[in-house]
């Protein structure tokens, strides 16, 4: 039996399907993908993954698979790298009107969407920085953030790039330039956990980007002021404004602008569902605002060989069920790594934690992998695409080349997770869901916007104005052809 209070799925005796024997079902969903080499028929345990609260578990939800001597593929792949579903369309429905309200009321309509949601009555929404007093935080508090700050400081100002002057031809120049995006919002969630480290990674480097107007948005406490480990980190970092919500309807202030909040060209930050629905939704709207990646509920992947310390393998993958009940992760087993060691550890780790409720819901649909070698596992890792890749084993560095798609990758014994979350100095805003495939996580990029420019000399003009005016001819464009052809003319 599993220690009290960590929910965990119980062990317990399913039918298999075919009327295959029974086997026992571990605590975390159990997966078994031989090689193709394989001769002898492997059995495995799978439970694919549902929104279904680990409290809620039963003998009815899980469902026993048997795997042969193959790669996994077709359905039973895109089963057990499934996230947690997320239902946009009902989301967005709840989304549009609060959206709407804010367009049409500006503060008005924030205080009264705080209150319904929050609890909270606000005097005023959006205040300039110096409104807000020093926070006042315990000397050790402030070593940490301050330490923090510079990591991520020196991490993403070295991210700053030269123009680039390029002579495609003679007298022809070509530049690309990058400026600061004008004005930012950047979200902080509070909701079940205070995030001051969020308010870091997306201030720094808005003001090493050199953003004018930096609005920062998070829920206030319940007597309306702001958390004062958010508030060092603002100030410490140069936001400009501080706007007192969240959800939906901080996202819509920002984006809209309201009679003390300024808008903003691009709002960048983690949230729950509803506040990347809005951002979603406002980016395809009159707002006009760009955001910075599509996001879902927090993730790990962790490929584990035997020597990897069962402790720390299940400690990683609790430090990211902790985050939500719709959170998930996964653990890519090498062969020799002992399961029944890791799924101990998970269950014994989880009961302690205070957020051993939180974190239990997320392990019921989360999955334990057992892999033939490193080629399957680099393969199910990058079909997978988390936001947080860790590799522990040994050479980790050599397998780097090979993987594509993460959000960011803690390599080797000594790397968890964690240390990217808060203070390594890489950004911990990452795409999720699987949108590590195409989108980065959040950078000094994320904070600027880059243009072109090419100057020509009459020679540059002479060389490449008969190619331009030619193929303006043949796309039909005369305008487009008598542009160059005028000045030619002058130049003959």
């Amino acid at each position: 039996m599993f220690s009290a209070g960590c929910h965990i799925a119980q062990p317990a005796t399913f039918a298999s399907l075919h009327g295959q024997p029974c086997c026992e079902l571990p605590s975390l969903q159990r997966c078994f993908f031989p090689s193709k080499s394989a001769k002898r028929v492997e059995r495995g345990h799978v439970i694919f993954p549902t929104m279904v609260a680990a409290q809620q578990t039963t003998a009815a939800s899980p469902q026993l698979r048997i795997f042969r001597g193959q790669d996994l593929t077709g359905e039973d792949l895109q089963h057990v790298m499934a996230r947690p579903r997320i239902d946009f369309e009902s989301i967005l429905h709840t989304v549009q009107p609060i959206v709407q309200a804010v367009k049409d009321q500006g503060d008005a309509a924030v205080k009264q969407y705080t209150e319904k949601f929050d609890r909270v009555q606000l005097e005023t929404v959006c205040l300039p920085i110096e409104a807000f007093p020093e926070p006042q935080l315990p000397a050790e508090t402030v070593s940490a953030f301050q330490t923090a700050f510079d990591n991520i400081h020196a991490f993403h100002e070295a991210q700053q790039k030269s123009p680039l002057s390029v002579e495609t031809m003679p007298g022809v120049n070509c530049r690309r330039l990058t400026r600061p995006i004008g004005a930012v919002g950047i979200y902080v969630p509070g909701g079940t956990a205070v995030l001051p480290s969020s308010a870091l990674m997306l201030s720094v480097p808005a003001g090493i980007a050199g953003c004018k107007t930096i609005v920062l948005a998070t829920p206030p406490r319940s007597d309306g002021t702001i958390t004062p480990e958010v508030l060092w980190c603002a100030k410490r970092a140069g936001v400009s404004h501080i706007l007192k919500a969240g959800g939906a309807q901080a996202v819509a202030a920002m984006a809209w602008g309201t009679e003390t909040c300024p808008k903003v060209h691009k709002i960048l930050g983690p949230g729950n569902q509803y506040v990347t629905a809005a951002k979603m939704a406002l980016q395809n709207s009159e707002a006009m605002i760009s955001m910075d990646m599509p996001a879902g509920p927090s993730e790990v992947l962790v490929i584990a060989d035997a020597a990897a310390s069962a402790a720390h393998v299940a400690a990683d993958l609790l430090s990211q069920a902790e985050h939500g009940p719709d959170s998930q992760v996964v653990l890519l087993a090498l062969p020799g790594v002992d399961l029944d060691e890791v799924e101990r550890e998970v269950s014994q780790q989880c009961a302690a934690l205070p957020r051993s409720d939180v974190a239990s819901q997320a392990l019921s649909h989360s999955s334990i992998v057992s892999v033939s070698g490193r080629d399957e596992a680099i393969k199910l890792s990058n079909l997978y695409a988390p936001e947080h890749l860790i590799v522990n084993v040994e050479d980790a560095e050599d397998w780097l080349p090979e993987l594509d798609n993460a959000g960011s990758v803690f390599l080797g014994r000594w790397t968890p997770e964690s240390v990217g979350d808060y203070a390594s100095g890489t950004n911990h805003v990452l795409p999720t869901y699987g949108y590590a495939r195409m989108y980065s996580g959040v950078s000094l990029e994320s904070f600027q916007k880059s243009m072109t420019v090419q100057t020509l000399s009459k020679e540059g003009l002479k060389g490449l104005g008969p190619t331009v005016a030619h193929m303006a001819d043949l796309e039909g464009l005369t305008a487009h052809q008598r542009a160059v052809t005028v000045r030619l003319q002058a130049l003959s």
